[in-house]
């Protein structure tokens, strides 16, 4: 198994996923402000992943201030959150992870260095608990996937597997599930332009797993579907508005309009966590937008003309009406039932 965020007994261990799959390298962190570099260059990238990775930044942010008096203590943290909130704005893991750290930092009494121990035990909850929550998923996910005779071709986009989270993965979990099971028989992987996660991490993650996996560009996935190739489709997703509207990777839309076109399911599979209850709807999802470098070169070589002008969103809004069900660790929900469901029964509901 695949963990991308280890704890090393003073310092924070990440895979460098810029590397993959050229080179398999870990970068040590040892300071707050050496996490937000690394959540910011996608050393660490994935909706819980950075999640992860910001609860540990928090306690590495805890343990830099140099003050025994709370209040000020606080303050600082505060701080520190907001540095790391500024890191990435749509995956919405990372801000709930950094209200989880602070209102644990707030509600614990004692010293500050009790603060601190605390702070370190809830990062470690964080990790322990995000690598349950996607196995949870995978299962889930394979309850809802469609009931063949035959084996499953499933279809992904971007990477939501080990890599993003804290291990098994979110789409790549339910992917997990199905080969445990032996109900799949291939997963195509979207090469996922312009940073070709899809490419490089979700296919060389399957190959450290004996996955079988077909690389297609983003633009063959229409003619895949219309050749009877997919059975049905299912991605990660950085956040989920209340009516089920969902950013995910750049892409993602249109590939839930063409898998609606061809009558195939399109679920999303995500942590209770990556729903945010306060946004009515997607047109509320801030979208990053990156560095055009990402578009007119790949490595070092520019395959643009120089004058292009370039427009780079990180991320896309799949509106809710195009998506099957919502798979979460605590079942899969039509996403008009999402907040309902969540309403409903708080034990399920997203909170720090």
């Amino acid at each position: 198994m695949l963990y991308p965020v280890v704890w090393r007994e003073d310092r924070v261990a990440l895979i460098d996923q810029n590397r993959l799959p050229r080179e398999y390298t870990q970068v040590e962190i040892r300071r707050s402000d050496d996490m937000a570099v690394a959540i910011k260059t996608m050393i660490v990238r994935g909706a819980p992943a950075i999640g992860v990775a910001a609860a540990y930044g928090m306690y590495l942010g805890a343990r830099e201030i140099d003050t025994r008096d709370r209040t000020a203590f606080l303050e600082r943290l505060e701080a520190i959150g907001q540095m790391l909130r500024e890191t990435r704005p749509t995956a919405v893991n990372l801000f709930w992870a950094i209200e989880r750290m602070l209102k644990v930092a707030k509600e614990t009494p004692g010293s500050v260095e009790e603060v601190r121990q605390i702070l370190l035990e809830t990062a470690h909850t964080v990790n322990r608990e995000d690598l349950q929550t996607c196995q949870a998923i995978g299962d889930r996910g394979l309850e809802v996937l469609p009931q063949t005779p035959e084996k499953l071709r499933l279809l992904t986009h971007c990477n939501a597997g080990a890599l993003a989270t804290a291990g098994y993965g979110t789409a790549l979990g339910v992917v997990r599930s199905a080969q445990t099971a032996n109900r799949l028989e291939r997963l195509y992987a979207d090469e996922t332009r312009p940073r070709l996660q899809g490419a490089k991490l979700t296919t060389w993650e399957c190959l450290q797993d004996g996955i079988p996996v077909t690389v297609i560009t983003d633009s063959m996935a229409a003619h895949c579907m219309k050749q009877g190739m997919v059975d049905a489709v299912v991605v990660g997703a950085d956040r989920i508005a209340a009516n089920g509207d969902t950013a995910n990777k750049i892409g993602t839309y249109s590939l839930a309009l063409v898998a609606k076109a061809h009558d195939i399911p399109f679920f999303v599979a995500a942590p209770r966590s990556t729903v945010d209850l306060s946004l009515g709807d997607g047109s509320q999802i801030p979208i990053e937008e990156r560095d055009p470098s990402e578009i007119y070169q790949i490595g070092n070589t520019r395959l643009v003309p120089v004058g292009a002008d370039f427009y780079n969103p990180a991320f896309d809004v799949t509106p809710a009406d195009l998506i099957t069900a919502i798979v979460t660790e605590v079942g899969a929900f039509s996403p008009d039932r999402l907040c309902e469901a969540f309403e409903k029964d708080a034990s399920i509901a997203p909170s720090p």
